[in-house]
């Protein structure tokens, strides 16, 4: 009794007053909680709508009176809810929204547009619910509108971001086609007795792949041919894509020794991208001459850590030509460059290749890796074959793939033709 007589004592009667709380402040705090029903509803932060069944106003709050610019007298007893709507709007809630809502009862986040009393249009978000009598009989519809200006200026904003990020995309894969197309040569040397075709797939129309490929005359009777794959893509590897080309064209100008074509290209790569950025590729580098006691063409080919060439015979056998132990080029100051020398007789064909081919996937993204395996099987069904139908069966190949195809691939097939009057099966 006494614990309960101390803690009244000189308080305040009701002991709601925190201490230290100006009388004043708590008054302020009680008026703010005293707002009348009706006053919530006419200056809501939204819009509020009672229609009869027929859409007719029957109720509007003071909100959404000021947002449309009429008086209550507009409207109440006067107007249908279709009629504040827009020519779209009036059209989509006669044909969607109040279907919906006598069947479902209730609809909630539909855009729609008011129009004001200045000819402005206003866009909403509208939600409407059919208030029900005791016998579950409906009696009027409800409805709730959310000012959208705000939300409708940032879907703007977005669409128009967007279409400057679709624009900027558009440029930046005309960029890099040109840049691609910079790469490649425009066209390969014509070499008397041989035909030649080739192919770029681009895995990707934004970024810049790293795989090159050329063929061209060197000294009389004597053509150099090449093809690569640079790490990485992009800009960088396009960089060294660029040099390596040029690069491989010199050397074979000064000394076209295969091995020491590649040599070359392996000290300057090398000393070019040694830092904390090193870059480099692999490379197959061939030296063509004519067999003029045999027919054909006498080929060497060295390689610097590529995949090996596939060699299709008139006989209609097929295989790898292997070059072990050929190094990466760039990455070690003095790399071990592997060759082998072989006659290219009529009717034999010489597929080079990037790994974007064999590393593919062949059920698309997910699916088992094409593989060197699959390639030979390939190899072997084509031959014997010739450059452009080498080149076609590749085409198509990498077409079934569709999205397996992650990484950018180049073919290079040379064929030898036969004879007159011995046609290719």
């Amino acid at each position: 009794m006494c614990a309960t007589g101390d803690s009244t004592e000189g308080g305040d009667p009701g002991g709601n007053q925190q201490p230290g709380e100006p009388d004043d402040e708590k008054a302020r705090f009680s008026a703010l909680l005293e707002d009348s029903a009706e006053d919530l509803y006419e200056h809501a932060p939204c819009g509020y709508l009672s229609t009869l069944l027929d859409g007719r106003i029957a109720k509007v709050n003071t909100t959404l009176l000021n947002w449309l610019g009429h008086t209550r007298e507009d409207l109440v007893g006067r107007k249908h809810f279709s009629d504040l709507l827009t020519v779209g709007g009036r059209l989509y809630h006669e044909t969607h929204f109040a279907p919906l809502l006598r069947m479902q009862g209730e609809i909630s986040g539909i855009a729609l547009e008011l129009k004001t009393a200045d000819g402005s249009r206003l866009p909403v978000m509208v939600t409407s619910t059919v208030k029900r009598g005791g016998d579950g009989q409906p009696l009027l519809i409800r409805t709730t509108l959310f000012d959208a200006r705000d939300r409708r200026a940032y879907e703007t904003e977005l669409l128009r971001a967007r279409r400057e990020a679709d624009q900027e995309r558009d440029r930046l894969k005309l960029l890099n086609a040109t840049l691609q197309r910079t790469l490649l040569p425009p066209t390969l040397a014509n070499v008397p007795g041989l035909d030649v075709a080739a192919h770029y797939h681009v895995a990707s129309a934004d970024e810049v792949g790293g795989d090159f490929y050329d063929l061209f005359p060197l000294s009389a009777g004597t053509w150099g041919m090449f093809l690569g794959d640079v790490c990485g893509k992009g800009a960088a590897a396009a960089a060294v894509t660029s040099l390596a080309r040029y690069t491989l064209r010199a050397a074979a100008v000064y000394d076209p020794d295969p091995a020491a074509v590649l040599a070359n290209l392996n000290t300057v790569l090398n000393h070019e991208y040694h830092g904390t950025d090193p870059r480099f590729c692999t490379v197959l580098y061939g030296l063509l001459s004519p067999d003029t006691d045999r027919g054909g063409f006498r080929l060497t080919l060295a390689s610097g850590g590529h995949p090996p060439a596939l060699l299709m015979r008139a006989d209609g056998t097929a295989d790898r030509l292997p070059t072990p132990g050929g190094q990466l080029i760039g990455v070690l100051p003095d790399a071990h460059i592997a060759t082998v020398t072989f006659r290219l007789a009529p009717g034999d064909t010489l597929l080079l290749h990037t790994d974007g081919l064999t590393e593919a996937h062949a059920g698309g993204d997910g699916g088992d890796r094409y593989g060197d395996e699959a390639l030979l099987a390939l190899g072997r069904a084509l031959a014997p074959t010739t450059a452009s139908r080498t080149i076609g069966a590749i085409r198509a190949l990498l077409d079934t793939f569709g999205t397996g195809v992650d990484d950018d691939t180049a073919v290079l097939a040379v064929h030898v033709p036969l004879p007159a009057g011995e046609g290719q099966t």
